[in-house]
């Protein structure tokens, strides 16, 4: 870089451009020739917008602060420089390091799937560098974390979380992190991860390059840059008056019934055009009943939610990756962490909660240049949310419109052919009474016990009368009882020693005598 570009970056700068389109390479960018060649094998070859800005600023040393919209390539413009930067073993200066094999980058994500994509794009830009790149999350085991750290890694990427845990049991030196990066840094705002990020933040270097890339902005995250940062610069990938989503993604927003929803789901599923489709849901119910109804209607589909595993949960992110699956239902937890080729639609099965969990979710699509479709379900009670939501990001739907699986105007904007069904296969037979009834039977006898008895041993009303036990009998024995204790026979015997109480009987007060 020139001397003055040098200058404006330590009079912390501010860069913007609003159309930044360039036919540069990454060779122009002063890019190492093996990361140039890595990238070109996965037919990477001209850098986007917030990559030929962030780069060259970030090889100078100088602290910097990206700002872009998702999916616009945040990853390999802080992953190159990291790269770069860092001494591997056959550099010049690698005699010199005071503890080899310790990590000399770390960069911390919101969430696991983005801790794997992102250490997944670093790698494979460190083809011929051979860095050694570890991922740090929960969920597994710490056994093979472990043993890569006690091997040596280069490049650390993972979650707060986890990296503070094995940081607190020294297992984790971060005392030779110069390379700092925070991305999504305003998710982890959301998710309260900024107090462990602080943390770990003590634990690096003091003399350090950090680099921080988020799609917003908040306070906090501004004031954390301030506290953490020394003069960074400010680079945009859009100005000002920009719009937050991503342009190439085609927006549909219809306000529409719950129980309608899987019948639209199904029709849009057969439009043309539609290669891989993400639904976005609240609950981690919700994912789960969404991509069995879809399954029961023909159609491929896994979800992706909390109350799986994490190799589950890896297991079916790989199988929509590699196209065993085309549709994948999950919450918002994954939605900034899913970075995968060809999703052609994203739906919003319920309204989101907020505009930037909107701009999250429908970031999935229209990735990288390409184009994309979003498609968002409002049901009647999130009216109110959404139009916060249109005029916050100036989008055009104040009022959407009350459609159905059968609104003509509904199936014209989405392309879905005049005659399509929402099943690809007729749906599946409920199993017969008698086998119904013994379910339900079974679920009530494992809650009992065996023996048709509750938890704590006793049987239930319905099992006793079910054994033939009748209330009526043994009230009628008492009954019998009672008659022969009171009454008087000339056989009676006293049941025992007590003296008979005597009865008084009063009227208004007084005592009345009974009649003879």
């Amino acid at each position: 870089m020139s001397e003055s570009q040098t200058a404006t970056t330590q009079d912390q700068a501010q860069t913007e451009t609003e159309n930044l389109e360039t036919d540069a390479t990454f060779a122009d960018l002063d890019v190492d020739e093996q990361i140039v060649q890595a990238l070109a094998d996965k037919g990477i070859y001209h850098p986007f917008p917030i990559q030929t800005m962030a780069i060259p600023i970030a090889l100078t040393g100088a602290d910097l602060i990206g700002q872009a919209r998702t999916g616009t390539g945040k990853t390999l413009a802080f992953g190159i420089p990291l790269l770069q930067h860092i001494i591997l073993e056959g550099d010049e200066e690698f005699e010199d390091l005071s503890a080899p094999g310790k990590p000399q980058a770390l960069v911390m994500t919101p969430t696991r799937e983005l801790a794997l994509q992102v250490s997944s794009d670093i790698s494979g830009a460190a083809k011929y560098r051979k860095a050694r790149v570890l991922t740090i999350y929960g969920g597994v085991s710490y056994d093979d974390q472990l043993d890569k750290l006690i091997e040596g890694v280069d490049i650390v990427v993972g979650t707060p979380g986890r990296v503070l845990d094995l940081v607190n049991r020294h297992s984790l030196d971060l005392s030779q992190v110069t390379r700092l990066v925070l991305d999504e840094a305003d998710e982890m705002l959301d998710m309260g991860f900024l107090p462990d990020v602080e943390r770990i933040l003590a634990k690096c270097a003091l003399s350090r390059q950090s680099l921080l890339f988020s799609a917003t902005m908040p306070t906090q995250i501004v004031a954390l840059a301030r506290s953490h940062m020394n003069q960074p610069v400010h680079v945009r990938a859009e100005g000002h008056d920009a719009q937050v989503t991503v342009p190439d993604t085609t927006q549909f927003v219809y306000q529409t019934h719950s129980l309608d929803k899987p019948e639209i789901l199904g029709k849009l599923l057969q439009a043309p055009g539609v290669e891989k489709m993400m639904i976005f849901t609240h609950t981690k119910r919700a994912a789960q009943r969404v991509a069995d109804d879809l399954v029961d209607r023909g159609f491929d589909a896994t979800s992706i939610h909390g109350d799986l595993s994490q190799a589950a949960r890896e297991k079916a992110l790989k199988r929509f990756r590699h196209n065993e699956v085309r549709i994948l239902v999950a919450t918002d937890v994954a939605a900034r962490g899913i970075d995968v080729a060809g999703v052609s639609h994203v739906v919003n099965y319920e309204c989101p909660d907020d505009e930037k969990t909107y701009v999250h979710r429908i970031g999935r699509t229209g990735r990288a240049g390409a184009l994309g479709v979003a498609l968002t379900l409002v049901d009647a009670a999130d009216m109110t949310r959404w139009k916060v939501i249109n005029r916050i990001l100036a989008l055009p739907f104040p009022e959407p419109l009350e459609s159905y699986s059968t609104s003509p105007n509904l199936l014209a904007d989405l392309g879905i052919p005049e005659g399509t069904k929402g099943r690809i296969k007729a749906a599946s037979p409920l199993p017969p009474k008698s086998d119904r009834d013994h379910d339900r039977g079974g679920r009530d006898g494992d809650r009992r016990g065996s023996a048709g008895r509750s938890s704590d041993g006793r049987r239930s009303r319905d099992d006793r009368h079910s054994s033939g036990e009748r209330r009526s009998e043994p009230r009628q024995r008492r009954d019998d009882d009672k008659l022969s204790t009171d009454l008087p026979t000339s056989d009676a015997q006293p049941t025992s020693d007590k003296p008979k109480r005597k009865r008084h009987r009063t009227r208004n007060g007084q005592p009345v005598q009974p009649s003879e």
